[in-house]
C-alpha cells in the first residue's frame, strides 16, 4: 500500500510538472484565481455602502453586519435601518474602491453615460469608470458582481454534475451489467417504492421547491434536502418490503442488473436533446432563480464526465492490485471507492474545467434572453443584453462581452493544459 500511495505522489507531482511547461496554461490559472478572489470579495470591491464607518458616535461594519442579517443572526441598527448609503455624511468612512452596489441607480449620470464623457460626480472618487447604463446603474460594480454569479454557476453546476457523472460513470464502467445482483424481491419492491417515493418527494412539492427557489438559497437547500430524505426514506423502506416477498422461493433468486446499459442508454436520451432548449423550457414553467439555473445545469452537464469515468474504470478493473485487491478478500464497492475511483479520476479534471467555462457561456445566454434569473441581479449576459436597445453605446456591450470571452477562454486554455499535463504519451 505505501508503495501505491508513493507511485500516486509520483504521478501527481509528474502532472504538476507538465502543467508548469504550458505558460498559457498556467497564466490562465493565474488569472482565474485572481477573478475568483474578485468574486470572493466582490461585496468589498463595489459596494454602496462603507466596509467601515462611525455614526453618531457609534462604529459599524455595514457589509459585514448585511452577512449577518441575510442569515438571520442580526438585525440592522436603528441608526442604519433606513439609511441612504451615499449622501449620508458619516463621521469616519472607509469605502470599497467602487463606491456602487450593481443596483444603485444614479439618477445625475442616467441615459448611457459614457467612461470618457463629462459625469455629474462631486469628486473622481465617486466617477463611473466604466460608464453607466440607462438607468444610472454602473458597469464596473455590475462586472464585479457579475464575476461572482458566473463563477458560483461554472462552480456549483459542475459539482453536481461531477457528483451524478463519476456515481453513474463508476457504477457503470466498475460493475458492467453482471456483477450487481439482488433478489427478484427486493428488485420489484425498489422499482415501485423508487416511483412512490419520487412522486411524494419531488412531483407533490414541486411548488414548494419553486417558492423556495426563489425565497433564498438557504431555504431551497433546505426543502431540496428534506425531498431527497423522503426518497432515500422510500428506497429504503423498499428495500425491506422486498423481505415480505422472498417468502415465495421463485422471489429468492438473485437477477443481474444491466447498470452499463441503462446509464448508456441515459445518456444517449440526454444527449440527444439539445441541453440549451431543455434548460430553457424547464425554465419557462419554473420561477426564475439562479439556484435553479446551477441544479439544471448541473443536472444536464454529467453526460462527459460519466463516458470518461467509466472508460477509465473498464481499464483499471482489469489491473493487477485490483484483482489482488479482491483475491485479498476486500468488498467490491471498497475496491471500487479507495482504489478504482482514486485512479481514475484524473481525466474528469479535464472535463470540469471545459465545463466550468460552458456553464458560464450558458448562464451568460440565458441571462441575455431574460431567463433564468430574477431581474433584479445584474449579470455578464444581462449587462450585455442592455446594449440591444442603444447599439451605439458600445461600452455597454464591450466590457461584459470582454469579460464572458476572458473567462470561457482562461478555461478552455487551462483544460488543455490539463489535457497534455495528464496524457501519459508526453512523459518522457
Amino acid at each position: 500500500m505505501q508503495q501505491e500511495l508513493d507511485k500516486k505522489q509520483d504521478y501527481w507531482a509528474y502532472v504538476k510538472r507538465q502543467f508548469k511547461k504550458n505558460r498559457r496554461a498556467v497564466i490562465s490559472a493565474y488569472i482565474v484565481m485572481f477573478m475568483a478572489l474578485v468574486a470572493l470579495f466582490a461585496d468589498f470591491l463595489a459596494n454602496e455602502k462603507p466596509i467601515v464607518c462611525t455614526y453618531k458616535g457609534n462604529t459599524y461594519f455595514p457589509i459585514l453586519r448585511e452577512y449577518a442579517v441575510d442569515l438571520g443572526v442580526a438585525k440592522w441598527p436603528k441608526d442604519l435601518l433606513n439609511i441612504n448609503w451615499i449622501d449620508t455624511k458619516f463621521d469616519f468612512a472607509i469605502r470599497p474602491p467602487v463606491p456602487y452596489s450593481p443596483t444603485t441607480q444614479d439618477f445625475f449620470n442616467s441615459g448611457f453615460i459614457s467612461p470618457f464623457g463629462d459625469q455629474d460626480v462631486p469628486s473622481t472618487r465617486w466617477r463611473h469608470w466604466l460608464g453607466t447604463e440607462g438607468i444610472g446603474r454602473d458597469i464596473l460594480a455590475g462586472l464585479i458582481h457579475g464575476t461572482r454569479i458566473a463563477f458560483t454557476v461554472g462552480i456549483v453546476s459542475m459539482s453536481i454534475a461531477s457528483f451524478i457523472g463519476i456515481l453513474l460513470g463508476s457504477l457503470a464502467g466498475f460493475f458492467g451489467d453482471n456483477r450487481i445482483k439482488i433478489s427478484r424481491a427486493s428488485m420489484i419492491t425498489v422499482v415501485l417504492f423508487i416511483i412512490v417515493g419520487w412522486f411524494y418527494a419531488f412531483s407533490t412539492r414541486s411548488y414548494i421547491l419553486s417558492d423556495a427557489i426563489g425565497t433564498s438559497i438557504v431555504s431551497f437547500l433546505g426543502q431540496l434536502l428534506i425531498s431527497i430524505g423522503i426518497f432515500l426514506a422510500a428506497l429504503i423502506a423498499g428495500y425491506f418490503a422486498g423481505f415480505i416477498l422472498k417468502i415465495i422461493p421463485f422471489f429468492r433468486q438473485k437477477t443481474a442488473i444491466p447498470v452499463d446499459i441503462i446509464v448508456q442508454r441515459l445518456i444517449e436520451i440526454l444527449v440527444s436533446i439539445p441541453r440549451l432548449f431543455l434548460i430553457i423550457a424547464v425554465i419557462a414553467i419554473s420561477k426564475p432563480g439562479i439556484m435553479l439555473v446551477m441544479v439544471i445545469i448541473g443536472l444536464t452537464s454529467w453526460t462527459e464526465i460519466a463516458r470518461f469515468i467509466r472508460a477509465e474504470l473498464l481499464r483499471v478493473r482489469s489491473l493487477e492490485y485490483i484483482e489482488a485487491s479482491e483475491a485479498l478478500g476486500y468488498s467490491r464497492w471498497r475496491i471500487l471507492l479507495k482504489h478504482a475511483i482514486p485512479n481514475a479520476i484524473s481525466p474528469v479534471l479535464i472535463t470540469v474545467a471545459f465545463g466550468i467555462a460552458a456553464a458560464i457561456l450558458i448562464e451568460s445566454s440565458l441571462s441575455f434572453l431574460g431567463l433564468g434569473v430574477p431581474p433584479e441581479m445584474i449579470t455578464w449576459g444581462k449587462l450585455l443584453s442592455l446594449a440591444r436597445g442603444s447599439a451605439s453605446q458600445l461600452w455597454v456591450a464591450i466590457f461584459p462581452g470582454i469579460a464572458i470571452f476572458l473567462s470561457v477562454t482562461l478555461f478552455n486554455l487551462i483544460g488543455e493544459g490539463l489535457t497534455d499535463a495528464l496524457d501519459p504519451r508526453q512523459k518522457k
